[in-house]
């Protein structure tokens, strides 16, 4: 444990926690700081192969914390986009480029870049008593940690700006109905259901998931024609893959496949 974040490896899952929980794990800057260094880690780590993030205690994570850049009377203001640029950015940036699939398990209420780093995560189950807000307009702020880009692209352009104008508390329910979410499960079944989802993608042919992640990511900026040329592109490399090979050895000998991430 180092500033705020628990890290544990186990069978090629890597469990991320969020562990503040006295400030429902909203974050410092050592905080974040261990956060990116913990994500660039897995990312590289060959023995990972899939990751779950989840917060200690009742909350998923509160955003940022305001005390941690108080500014008193009279001083200058804050460079909030130097945190943007240095710590928070770089977060979202490695969970949707990392070669690995990312599990979110939002366990209580998510916050501000809470909310939206949870947001960054390739699934995400959330405990039905869980909450989303985009509590930026609360305090004069814009949707940031890639808000401003997931919620459109998730729920449509109303129901973004209505989130991110109000500031108002999205049921996890709601967040499922909506497709912000994969799914909302009970509270007491949430890592249970979540470490398993994970686990899964654990044994799973890495390699495969992370194309699939690079093609989907890449959907939203493409046209027609280049999203074919980047699916014709990554099937080759996939049908080169000891992955496909086993997968197709397996299915043929009526056998579960020992997929090995390559």
């Amino acid at each position: 444990m180092t500033s705020g974040i628990l890290v544990t490896l186990d069978e090629g899952l890597c469990l991320i926690t969020l562990n503040r929980p006295d400030r429902l794990n909203a974050f410092t800057s050592d905080m974040l700081n261990r956060f990116n260094a913990t994500l660039a880690d897995a990312a590289a780590d060959e023995r990972v192969r899939a990751v779950l993030i989840t917060g200690a205690g009742r909350g998923f994570c509160a955003g940022q914390d305001l005390n941690d850049r108080s500014v008193a009377p009279g001083e200058g203001a804050p460079d909030l986009g130097e945190s943007l640029e240095n710590r928070y950015n770089p977060a979202v940036r490695t969970i949707r480029t990392m070669p690995k699939p990312v599990v979110v398990a939002v366990n209580g209420v998510a916050a501000g870049a809470g909310a939206n780093l949870a947001l960054a995560g390739d699934l995400v189950l959330a405990a039905r008593s869980a909450k989303f807000i985009q509590s930026f307009a609360k305090i004069g702020l814009v949707p940031d940690s890639g808000g401003t880009y997931f919620l459109p692209r998730l729920v449509g352009t109303a129901r973004a700006m209505g989130l991110a104008l109000l500031g108002d508390a999205l049921s996890a329910e709601d967040a499922a109905n909506w497709g912000l979410i994969w799914g909302a499960v009970d509270d007491d079944d949430l890592i249970t259901e979540a470490t398993a989802v994970a686990r899964s993608l654990a044994a799973g042919p890495t390699a495969g998931f992370a194309k699939i992640k690079q093609a989907i990511n890449a959907s939203g900026g493409n046209t027609l024609d280049e999203q074919l040329d980047l699916e014709r592109d990554l099937q080759r490399l996939a049908g080169r893959s000891r992955d496909y090979s086993e997968g197709v050895a397996a299915f043929l000998e009526k056998r579960a496949p020992r997929f090995e991430g390559r």
